[in-house]
């Protein structure tokens, strides 16, 4: 299992293995509106996907054969509850340099919650006040930026969109017009 997100740091599920891994050809993104647990209907927030092109830095795991049964429904429910991920497979390059095949939930293009590449003006828009029912977006964003530096992982996008984002939030609460 290949974890870029929340599964780096909160992977709620048993393991055999962690470790650090790349996977070429999509790139850790806040493409995926947020209408439940970063934002609502009426005011979205946004969620991460893996996004075409690039290459994303995350965690591998192994898991145990007797194990995965339960791993992938597990996975299945939080990874699916409106769909917008497609479980696919791809090889993920471990830190020491061996390839391995890692499951993973790609984002669907083709569904509605898909933002698709946005800037990183319009994602700190998204972002900057919008709450749902797992509590703030600008928390979210910065849990990762947290637990992506305490990886060692430097993800420039994350880190300026970050700023950005908190800038809003500033400006919001001092109520002047951002």
């Amino acid at each position: 299992m290949f974890g870029f997100g929340s599964l780096m740091w909160r992977p709620g599920f048993s393991f055999a293995e962690r470790a650090p891994a790349t996977l070429y050809g999509r790139h850790r993104a806040f493409c995926i509106y947020s209408v439940h647990h970063r934002g609502t209907h009426e005011r979205r927030g946004l969620v991460l996907g893996l996004a075409p092109a690039g290459s994303t830095r995350g965690i591998a795991y192994r898991i145990d054969d007797g194990e995965w049964e339960s791993v992938q429904a597990y996975l299945k429910e939080r990874e699916q509850p409106t769909e917008t991920y497609v479980e696919s497979s791809a090889s993920a390059r471990l830190q020491g340099g061996r390839l391995v095949k890692a499951l993973l939930y790609v984002s669907d293009r083709g569904h509605a919650q898909w933002a698709g590449a946005l800037t990183l003006e319009q994602q700190a828009d998204l972002i900057a006040g919008a709450t749902g029912l797992s509590g703030r977006n600008v928390d979210y964003l910065r849990d990762l930026v947290m637990h992506l530096r305490e990886e060692g992982i430097k993800d420039r996008d994350m880190e300026r969109l970050l700023l950005l984002v908190e800038a809003r939030e500033r400006a919001a609460q001092a109520g002047e017009i951002v």
